[in-house]
């Protein structure tokens, strides 16, 4: 970092008094290693580029015009004295414009290449280019029921069960809060429970969302605890908050702002997401959409830097498309997998850790339509190098359900895609000149190479659920189908695995501190 950058940071921390807040706790020991060894594949991709380098520009400066002349409604105080206090001002029709220069400063000032961590040493998400992590995500309020194959509400313990699930699935590297606990009945039960279950249920990388700034002070209370103290929370953030600061078109969150304030505040990693719907809340061409929303997001991220220069925000652009027919969401079509794989090149394109959407198939159940929806979607964003690619497993019905069998299925799917992800290594070791005469000298094949029996086990991903058996084996055993197999994967997971990284202790000191619904004996094994 340069010293002028230093010192912008400074003069922006000066002008908000508000520094990070600081607790104490304990830290638990225990943590529960992977149960499964196989290779776990975070590849670094970013090779699909659907913008020229040209077309980035002019969406920037798009954007900064945006922002600068048109600006934001119904911004809450808290924004408007923390961006005016760095120069920004507010017109007669009371928006709220930021300057470019304000803008260029924090994108020059944000953090850049930290880290997510999970509660064991094996769960880091590296922020750091383009990395990319693929997780779950959704907040739907239903499940598609495992055994019945209804929809029916969710519940705090399939919120649990779901993040067990996600704890023993390789590919899927982190657990954003799958669905709504629709069980709870308060807001502040909903928030502080969600956290609790999803951090008692995976090792992993945990995102919740908060309603409220006292849950967000909460919540943040019970991490400290868990790590021991606010400062070794600090350096291996476990949790992180999804905050939607804006509603398309150009209007700030009174409460969400409000949230993120407080998370930046207390050093808790938050995601700066948007969600503006092609033709319905932006604009209906891809490049109007991209610089509204580019536009949304960056507000959202000046205001987090204003708060706090030090903070840990994702870039959280999530530009969606609507169905002109029938004013629905379309998260599984070419146009929104196009649309995900540009925002993530813009974010690309400023070097911020991102996350985005992709995976958000219409389809009911986990079905052909649900795979090829998903795989497009997901694949494009990952070759375009997104970070965090939330609701990449699981969800069905435009994000309004959860599945447990798709999971499992999605899981496979994630394999291949992140596979197809990483770079193809060029050396004089991999073009194997010398291995090729030794083969065509030799046994005419490369079947009893050692390099092959090695890289077997190291360079290919191997399904879990997906038949390559040949025809005739198939044919005289066809065994159970992809779906069925999915049903017995998920009801065997969910009936053994409980994971004990969170020490009882701690489990009971939280039960004390907050009114923990999920029943210690829906922890075990019956």
């Amino acid at each position: 970092m340069s010293p002028n950058d230093q010192n912008s940071k400074d003069t922006v921390s000066n002008k908000t008094n508000r520094r990070l807040g600081r607790r104490s706790g304990r830290r638990g020991s225990n943590t529960t290693e992977p149960a499964n060894s196989r290779q776990i594949i975070k590849p670094i991709a970013g090779r699909l580029n659907p913008l020229s380098a040209a077309d980035i520009e002019k969406i920037h400066q798009a954007s900064l015009d945006i922002l600068e002349q048109v600006g934001m409604s119904e911004a809450p105080d808290i924004v408007i004295e923390t961006i005016t206090a760095s120069g920004g001002s507010v017109t007669q029709d009371n928006r709220l414009t930021i300057p470019r220069d304000l803008v260029n400063t924090v994108l020059k000032g944000l953090n850049r290449g930290f880290s997510l961590f999970g509660q064991s040493s094996d769960t880091t998400l590296n922020m750091k280019g383009p990395r990319t992590h693929t997780g779950s995500g959704g907040a739907a309020p239903q499940m598609v029921d495992t055994l019945s194959g209804q929809y029916r509400a969710a519940t705090l313990a399939d919120l649990y069960d779901a993040a067990r699930l996600v704890d023993r699935l390789e590919h899927i590297h982190f657990f954003s809060r799958s669905v709504v606990a629709t069980d709870m009945k308060s807001e502040r039960a909903l928030d502080i429970n969600t956290a609790f279950a999803a951090l008692a249920g995976t090792r992993k990388h945990v995102m919740v969302s908060a309603s409220d700034p006292q849950h967000v002070h909460d919540i943040a209370e019970m991490c400290f605890t868990i790590a021991g103290s606010p400062e070794t929370f600090h350096k291996r953030p476990f949790l992180s908050l999804n905050i939607n600061h804006a509603v398309p078109p150009l209007r700030f969150s009174a409460h969400a702002c409000e949230v993120l304030a407080q998370a930046a505040e207390l050093g808790l990693p938050i995601m700066i997401n948007t969600f503006g719907q092609m033709g319905a809340s932006s604009p209906v061409t891809i490049a109007g959409c991209l610089a509204q929303t580019n536009a949304e997001t960056l507000a959202g991220m000046v205001f987090a830097y204003c708060i706090n220069p030090n903070v840990k925000a994702l870039y959280g652009a999530r530009p969606m498309i609507t169905d002109l027919r029938t004013g629905g969401m379309a998260g599984g079509s070419g146009e929104q997998a196009i649309l995900t794989a540009a925002a993530s090149q813009i974010a690309k394109f400023y070097d911020l850790p991102n996350s985005t959407i992709a995976g958000a198939t219409d389809s009911k159940l986990p079905d052909a339509q649900s795979g090829y929806e998903k795989a497009l979607t997901i694949a494009m964003a990952a070759q375009a190098g997104a970070n965090i690619i939330t609701q990449a497993a699981g969800t069905q019905a435009g994000l309004m359900a959860t599945s447990f069998a798709a999971y499992v299925i999605d899981n496979d799917m994630l394999g291949t895609i992140l596979k197809a992800a990483q770079p193809i290594e060029v050396s004089s070791e991999t073009l194997s000149v010398t291995r090729i005469s030794d083969a065509v000298r030799g046994d005419g094949h490369f079947l009893g190479q050692s390099e092959t029996y090695q890289r077997m086990k190291s360079d290919f991903v191997y399904p879990d659920l997906a038949d390559r058996r040949p025809p005739e084996l198939w044919q005289s055993d066809p065994g159970l189908d992809l779906g069925k197999k999915a049903k017995d994967t998920a009801l065997e997971i969910l009936a053994t695995h409980f994971p004990n990284h969170l020490p009882l202790d701690i489990q009971n000191l939280l039960r004390q501190k907050f009114a923990i619904e999920l029943p210690t004996e829906r922890m075990r094994p019956k």
